[in-house]
């Protein structure tokens, strides 16, 4: 498809395709259940008064979300008969994500942290499974031009969900309605995106479904593996977003014991200021990757949400005040929409539509392995040995190797970027 309007009019139609508007909901469904196992967990054991090295070993739930490619194939393989190849295994995990989530609501980190954990479990797998299903559906549907704004709706419609499932589920439960209450209100929020699944629609070319399960797993790999530079790409999957996730792994649990502010304001200062950055964010991430490229994007973005951890240095080093909360929540939200929008993108583009499922679940499985093996367990140490202001500082090294994989490898970057940079 070809764009022979002014640049900011191919920005609007894109936006507006039938095939990237319903991305924003399910996208949305997405992310809800990562907060509720991770960051809104990690709250509510921190008032409950839960030790600081189980609430450092509860990331370890997000482990189903590194090990998705393993039963990813069976999703490559087969489809529930409901709404098509990709939608029916996402209807159905949202259903049983609505009940799962609201059951969580029965138990309390303080009295059964091992049966609320094992739920959270339970949860992690199902959501892992509904991304491999709607990272391939989202793959598939959107036409080449349109990868850059729907990476950008999806990344906006995940983050919202982690605000509301993160900053207005702690005002919630801290004000209203409490800790089990609240998680009933957020298994109805995944039960409404249900709906949108439904209203979604099916990929206008429906690539063919691998022979047998053998195809499944095999050709996936083979093909990917047989690609120049596999592995490094492979590894700056890994090292793009660590210190990102280093920074993220205890940032809870660092406003509310480290720097000393309530659990209302912190969220509530991630509700108001976190939801208008992170639609800055993601709104321009995608504009900016059709500008700029993906390399180029990749690399700028990258260096910004590096340097936006000295915010939270900042914190630590600082007198608790809400206004510089909010400039450091609504910096690193700009800056993480940025980032994860060109990397959503990035994954997109490295896959191959017939192997979708698989090779999505492969490559997002791997940007997991630092916030869940390396930042979740060596935060706690780390933070007990150097302390909170010394500790966001390592977080910024701690991307450099990313960055500097990443302009190694800009040639194979470059031939893949879904929008041309000659197409300004």
């Amino acid at each position: 498809m070809k764009h022979k309007g002014p640049v900011i009019a191919s920005f609007t139609s894109v936006y507006a395709s039938p095939r990237v508007i319903p991305l924003l909901v399910l996208g949305f469904a997405s992310g809800l259940p990562l907060a509720l196992t991770g960051g809104t967990l990690q709250a509510w054991a921190t008032v409950e008064n839960v030790s600081l090295q189980n609430i450092g070993f509860l990331t370890l739930i997000g482990t189903a979300y590194t090990l998705k490619f393993l039963w990813a194939p069976l999703v490559d393989r087969y489809a529930p008969p409901l709404l098509g190849r990709r939608r029916s295994w996402i209807f159905i995990t949202q259903l049983l994500l609505a009940a799962c989530v609201a059951a969580m609501g029965l138990f309390s980190p303080g009295g059964h942290l091992g049966l609320l954990a094992a739920l959270a479990v339970l949860v992690a797998f199902l959501s892992a499974t509904q991304d491999i299903a709607f990272d391939a559906y989202s793959t598939d549907v959107l036409h080449r031009e349109e990868r850059a704004a729907g990476a950008a709706v999806k990344v906006l419609g995940y983050r919202l969900a982690m605000i509301v499932s993160g900053g207005l589920a702690l005002v919630l439960a801290d004000q209203w309605l409490g800790w089990q209450n609240t998680y009933f209100l957020m298994g109805g929020f995944m039960g409404l995106c249900a709906i949108a699944t439904v209203l979604a629609p099916e990929p206008e070319v429906v690539a063919r479904a691998p022979r047998s399960l053998r195809s499944a797993v095999v050709e996936p790999l083979s093909e990917f593996f047989s690609r120049r530079g596999a592995i490094t790409i492979l590894l700056l999957i890994v090292l793009y977003k660590l210190g990102d996730a280093f920074a993220g792994a205890l940032s809870t649990t660092f406003l509310l014991r480290g720097a000393g502010f309530t659990v209302s304001e912190v969220g509530s200062i991630n509700k108001v200021f976190g939801l208008a950055a992170t639609i800055v964010g993601a709104l321009a991430g995608g504009a900016l990757m059709a500008r700029l490229g993906l390399y180029r994007s990749l690399m700028l973005f990258g260096i910004l949400q590096a340097v936006s951890n000295f915010g939270y240095w900042v914190l630590a080093v600082t007198p608790p005040h809400l206004y510089s909360m909010a400039l450091v929540v609504a910096l690193e939200n700009v800056c993480g929409g940025l980032g994860t929008a060109a990397f959503v993108a990035l994954l997109m583009a490295l896959c191959r539509q017939e192997f979708s499922a698989t090779q999505f679940a492969l490559l997002s499985a791997l940007s997991a392995v630092g916030r869940t093996y390396l930042a979740g367990p060596l935060t706690p140490p780390l933070v007990q040995s150097l302390g909170w202001p010394g500790f966001f500082v390592i977080t910024v090294l701690i991307a450099i190797p990313g960055l500097v994989l990443l302009w190694w490898r800009r040639a194979e970057i470059r031939s893949l970027d879904a929008v041309p940079e000659t197409q300004q």
